[in-house]
């Protein structure tokens, strides 16, 4: 597992950085919700009247008067476009960067193969979301207790799930494109990550174009949909992580056979 460890300390720093900008964030929306909480109803009236807007990011199904409906929206909004920017970068570059780097023939010269590297890089990438979810997600637990209100927790389980399925099947899609490059591109995995989101709000204002949410890993994730429903669209997610893995087939396909410049 010396690639796994390799990767993980190369990428330590984005990883810390990323994960404590999102805990942060999360735990700020939380503990001022206590403050705004005498004024949601009143928001909620209005929200209700603001037509597109309303339906494209679901305030027409949540009460902003309760923490789950304002969590779903508010942090909801953080941690999805947050973890799908960062799991998009994570693996976006992770199988060219020796190419980009010129490191490529150290790495190859040594007795393992291909396949092995495609798998341990997959590896890394699968820790760095995991481990960033389960801190976020015990970072929103502590804020909550901290400002004193009940915990969601069927809700709460139930988003952070939606939004970590979410970033394993943009991850792998990215794994995907980073084995047809030979220099990263983080414009690439951004642009990925922010045509997902838009077409996912897309879908929810034009009932015609609904279809769309089975396009995007948005659409299994809607902070809305999770919290009104109770439950997530497992078909949905179904289809999501098997287009993710798709691509980490066409990694591994594509990664070695691929004629890698050092």
């Amino acid at each position: 597992m010396t690639i796994v460890r390799h990767e993980l300390r190369r990428s330590r720093n984005g990883w810390i950085i990323w994960t404590a900008a999102i805990a942060f964030l999360l735990g700020v929306c939380i503990f001022i919700f206590p403050e705004m909480k005498g004024e949601m109803e009143e928001m909620n009236d209005v929200f209700s009247s603001m037509g597109s807007f309303t339906s494209a990011f679901g305030m027409d199904k949540l009460n902003f008067g309760t923490l789950i409906g304002y969590y779903a929206i508010e942090c909801g909004n953080v941690l999805g476009l947050g973890g799908a920017f960062f799991a998009a970068l994570c693996a976006i570059g992770i199988l060219s960067k020796e190419e980009k780097e010129r490191t490529a023939e150290f790495l190859l010269t040594h007795p393992i193969s291909r396949a092995r590297i495609v798998t341990e890089k997959l590896i890394a990438v699968i820790i760095q979301i995991v481990a960033m979810n389960l801190i976020i997600y015990l970072v929103s637990i502590a804020s909550m207790r901290a400002v004193g209100e009940d915990i969601p927790w069927k809700e709460l389980i139930l988003l952070h799930l939606g939004y970590f399925f979410l970033q394993l099947e943009l991850a792998g899609i990215c794994f995907g494109i980073s084995a047809f490059m030979r220099k990263g591109s983080i414009g690439i995995g951004l642009g990925i990550a922010a045509i997902m989101y838009f077409l996912n709000l897309i879908a929810n204002i034009t009932e015609s174009v609904s279809f769309l949410k089975k396009v995007t890993p948005f659409g299994f994730c809607d902070g809305a949909d999770i919290v009104s429903n109770g439950k997530l669209d497992m078909g949905l997610i179904a289809l999501g992580i098997s287009i993710g893995m798709v691509f980490v087939i066409l990694a591994y396909w594509k990664y070695t056979k691929k004629d890698i410049h050092s």
